[in-house]
């Protein structure tokens, strides 16, 4: 018989904010504490949340009523927290992505292995209801052989936000800029609807923010294993912000996600399209701002399947085996930039560490 998973959040920020309330709202999920080394920020969403807050590591996670923890923390920190967790015997979900280095990913996915844990990653754009109707297409060859599939992530965010977190931005805790942090959402739905990339080339750019490490643009030609071609281009200094989009074009017509909203033109014909269902009143992508118009319900979902997985022990449907995809596409784009070379994915991947 299943249970409700009990969790505890690992961070107190805009996202430990998000978690919570996708926790509490899940069918079979329960937040029962929270963890910060601020006294301040653990109290606050403690005492919102009316549960249990720590500032002592120790008495958080020693709780024997504890099962699981979802950590909110910088995303060079994952590592950290994920492995104390582990030893613990805890669950680890993880707010994306996985880490900032494939050597870091690698060695959470060892540890969680090593104490026979669960490790989930939070990528809650899948989850969209529409964005699972859209895959069974691409997957049933409703589009015929797809041929080209482009990612924009045309985004503002302003100097204020970059200046909020001393974090934000950097190499060491955000491990870059736009692309690791805002469109990897973007990029783990490209490659989950088209499938695997063969080889990437871009070119990164600091352009409109200032004490900024990472990157506020970038650019990439990429091609995928089943032939097709494609473009993603991300950016944080767009204005006015545009809604996250993704074209994907077949032979037999093509698919436009203007956000959450999905149009399909079949057999080439313009004047016919299926519309999906419209989910525009409840967007998820965070085109203006970190919060702006955001819907808990993709993380619901998420977390109810991951507490499903982990009650039945099966693969959680993001595992971090998973979400090293999309941040191999990342860091090879990266790469790229660096070399101003043509970086193959398989190769970049199994580089020793």
């Amino acid at each position: 018989m299943s249970k409700n998973l009990k969790i505890g959040i690992v961070g107190c920020g805009t996202i430990a904010d998000i978690h919570a309330q996708a926790i509490l709202q899940s069918t079979n999920a329960e937040l029962v504490s929270v963890y910060s080394r601020s006294k301040k920020n653990a109290r606050l969403i403690g005492e919102k949340y009316n549960t249990k807050w720590h500032t002592d590591w120790d008495a958080f996670i020693s709780n024997p009523d504890l099962d699981s923890v979802s950590i909110c923390t910088p995303n060079g920190t994952h590592l950290d927290y994920g492995r104390k967790a582990a030893e613990a015997k805890k669950h680890v979900i993880l707010e994306k992505p996985i880490e900032i280095t494939l050597e870091r990913a690698k060695e959470l996915i060892t540890v969680c292995k090593k104490n026979e844990i669960q490790l989930s990653v939070i990528y809650q754009t899948r989850f969209v209801d529409n964005m699972h109707k859209l895959k069974q297409q691409l997957d049933n060859m409703k589009l015929g052989k797809i041929f080209m599939a482009d990612a924009y992530i045309k985004w503002f965010r302003s100097q204020e936000y970059y200046d909020s977190g001393a974090w934000r931005g950097t190499f060491k805790l955000d491990g870059g800029g736009v692309l690791i942090n805002q469109a990897i959402h973007t990029i783990d739905l490209l490659q989950w609807l088209m499938g695997d990339v063969d080889t990437i080339f871009g070119q990164i750019g600091t352009f409109t923010h200032k004490r900024l490490e990472g990157e506020d643009n970038a650019v990439a030609t990429l091609r995928f294993k089943k032939g097709a071609i494609g473009v993603i281009e991300a950016s944080t200094s767009i204005q006015p912000s545009q809604a996250r989009r993704i074209e994907i074009h077949g032979e037999k017509g093509s698919a436009i996600i203007d956000d959450n909203d999905i149009k399909f033109s079949v057999e080439g014909d313009i004047s016919s399209k299926d519309q999906m269902d419209d989910e525009r009143n409840a967007p998820s992508s965070g085109s203006s701002s970190p919060l702006g118009g955001f819907s808990i319900e993709p993380h619901k979902k998420q977390f109810e399947a991951i507490v499903n997985a982990i009650n039945n022990n099966t693969t959680p449907p993001v595992s971090g085996e998973e979400s090293m995809k999309s941040l191999s596409i990342v860091l090879a784009l990266y790469e790229s930039s660096r070399t101003n070379t043509v970086v193959n994915l398989d190769n970049f991947i199994k580089r020793p560490d």
